[in-house]
């Protein structure tokens, strides 16, 4: 009983360890495309009534490349790093309890199967896992949007203002100025983006047995396995997060204009569908494809940094456990 409850809490710290790295690493990136994905950024570059029609791969790089440069130019380093405060209170909870809710879902599917691991078993462990991150978690990523989008307000001795100052102080003025449901806003669109994760996690395990399990385990490696182990599992998160994130692209950006801030105190999206709408009639379908290159460059080395962190630290403190429980049943 030991052993098992143990290996079930170094999932949940290893989930939240890998989400923390991999959110460090790729912030700038993040910040880019939830820029790309907003009204705000979009009106900024372009003139009302000139809608989105095509981009092609070769715009998006340039504009990412831009946004960059701008926001160096302009905010600084610190610009970067914009709600990463937010994201990584977000991020550790989120990726543990994604984590740990996937793999004891699986087990519990797997037996309710009568003890084959199917397709269909990781189908509902992802999705069941998506559901309960995204109800729990939404809030915090509400806040990483709004940080992220705010602008200078003015200037006071100086120095530039801005709305929110920090995390709770921009969760206090949605809670007076919007209430509870403030903090909820998107969350249609995240239920729509669980879609993405079943999806990841579906394609990461048939991947995974595919291009992991014919190499054996090398003693003198990470975590007991060898490095073409480890190339293997790195690659199967990475192809494994952009044929995800290609297919479901586009609730990314309903979910970044549903948790965007009112202007002149109007919401202009209301709902997903109304969302979805309104933005393929005034900037055309490429709309929804906003910061896609920025996103996919964050996003597929992120899940390749998170899941050789979570992998990692799964097989080596479960491999250590796994032999003082021998040598305590041996001695």
């Amino acid at each position: 009983m030991t052993s098992k409850d143990s290996r079930s809490y170094i999932h949940f710290i290893a989930g939240g360890v890998g989400g923390l790295i991999g959110a460090v690493c790729t912030s700038p990136l993040d910040v880019v495309k939830t820029r790309l994905q907003s009204t705000f950024y979009q009106q900024a570059i372009r003139s009302p009534s000139k809608k989105i029609t095509t981009h092609n791969i070769l715009s998006h790089f340039a504009e990412t490349g831009r946004l960059l440069i701008r926001i160096k130019q302009v905010e600084g380093i610190r610009g970067y790093f914009k709600g990463l405060g937010p994201n990584l209170v977000g991020v550790i909870p989120a990726r543990s309890i994604n984590f740990y809710t996937y793999g004891n879902g699986k087990k519990l599917y797997t037996e309710l199967n009568q003890g084959k691991e199917t397709v269909g078993v990781h189908l509902i462990s992802a999705a069941t896992a998506g559901i309960i991150t995204s109800t729990a978690t939404n809030p915090i990523w509400v806040v990483k949007t709004r940080l992220q989008l705010q602008q200078p307000v003015g200037t006071k001795n100086g120095m530039m203002t801005r709305r929110y100052t920090n995390s709770l102080d921009c969760t206090l003025h949605i809670l007076k100025e919007e209430g509870i449901r403030g903090l909820y806003k998107g969350m249609s669109a995240s239920y729509l983006g669980v879609a993405e994760g079943t999806i990841q996690w579906v394609t990461y395990e048939h991947l995974k047995k595919k291009w992991i399990a014919p190499h054996h385990h090398d003693e003198n490696s990470i975590g007991g396995k060898s490095i073409e182990g480890w190339i293997g599992n790195i690659g199967a998160a990475a192809v494994a997060k952009l044929v995800a994130a290609c297919i479901t692209y586009p609730h990314e950006v309903i979910r970044t204009r549903l948790r965007q801030p009112a202007e002149n105190g109007i919401h202009k999206y209301t709902g997903l569908v109304q969302c979805l709408k309104l933005v393929a009639k005034e900037e055309g379908i490429g709309a929804l494809y906003g910061g896609m290159t920025a996103h996919l460059l964050r996003v597929v080395p992120n899940a390749a940094i998170m899941f050789f962190c979570y992998e990692a630290i799964v097989h080596t403190f479960g491999d250590q456990q796994q032999q003082q429980q021998q040598q305590k049943v041996t001695s």
